[in-house]
């Protein structure tokens, strides 16, 4: 699905850009959460837009643009993290064959509703995992169907369903084990592009 062999053509960028620039602020945050440093965010988003706007010609007209750029970005950040982490990951996808079934009575987001702080999601989120952290954000922040976090991902679609589940899983530990705190901090920062959590995270009006 992604390619960089070849080099733009005069007449792909400004197509390349109609298509490439409205992604930027949900791949900007998607990489934030990955890498958790806004340098390191806009170092890898800007690589990611310069391999496909490179690899351009190899994308295939009338598939999923989104679902490509995101995929680029991806393979950009795992090419980063050393041969251990790539082996560690690999490795716990193994478990995965185990079907995982989800529990629908206590999402995370109305965890978080009930405990109105946005510490605890950031943190919940922090602690998942890279292969679970990724598909949540996919699914319940970019609001991505199951086809294409499987194709982002490059995983069967019942993968992507174990992967969701086991996050769901651990968020809802992690938020019922925290303890009920006031609000500290202005975290909104790393909400701000993501209307879902921010709709969990917003603080209350007196």
């Amino acid at each position: 699905m992604v390619g960089f062999g070849t080099s733009p053509s005069r007449g792909d960028q400004p197509l390349f850009e109609e298509l490439a620039m409205p992604l930027f602020d949900s791949l900007y945050n998607f990489a934030r959460w990955l890498v958790h440093d806004s340098n390191d965010a806009e170092d890898l988003v800007q690589e990611t837009y310069l391999k496909a706007l490179r690899g351009f010609a190899s994308f295939q007209r009338g598939t999923n643009f989104r679902a490509w750029m995101f995929q680029i970005l991806r393979n950009t950040f795992l090419s980063s993290r050393s041969k251990l982490d790539r082996r560690m990951t690999v490795a716990m996808d193994s478990e995965e064959d185990r079907p995982e079934l989800a529990v629908d009575t206590e999402t995370p987001e109305m965890i978080l509703m009930n405990r109105s702080n946005s510490q605890l999601v950031q943190r919940a989120i922090d602690d998942l995992p890279v292969h679970y952290q990724e598909t949540f954000l996919l699914c319940e922040v970019e609001e991505m169907s199951y086809q294409e976090i499987a194709e982002i991902l490059s995983i069967p679609i019942g993968t992507v369903m174990s992967r969701l589940a086991r996050a769901r899983k651990a968020m809802r530990n992690s938020l019922l084990s925290a303890p009920v705190s006031p609000l500290s901090g202005d975290l909104s920062h790393h909400f701000q592009m993501h209307p879902r959590l921010q709709k969990c995270t917003a603080r209350p009006t007196s």
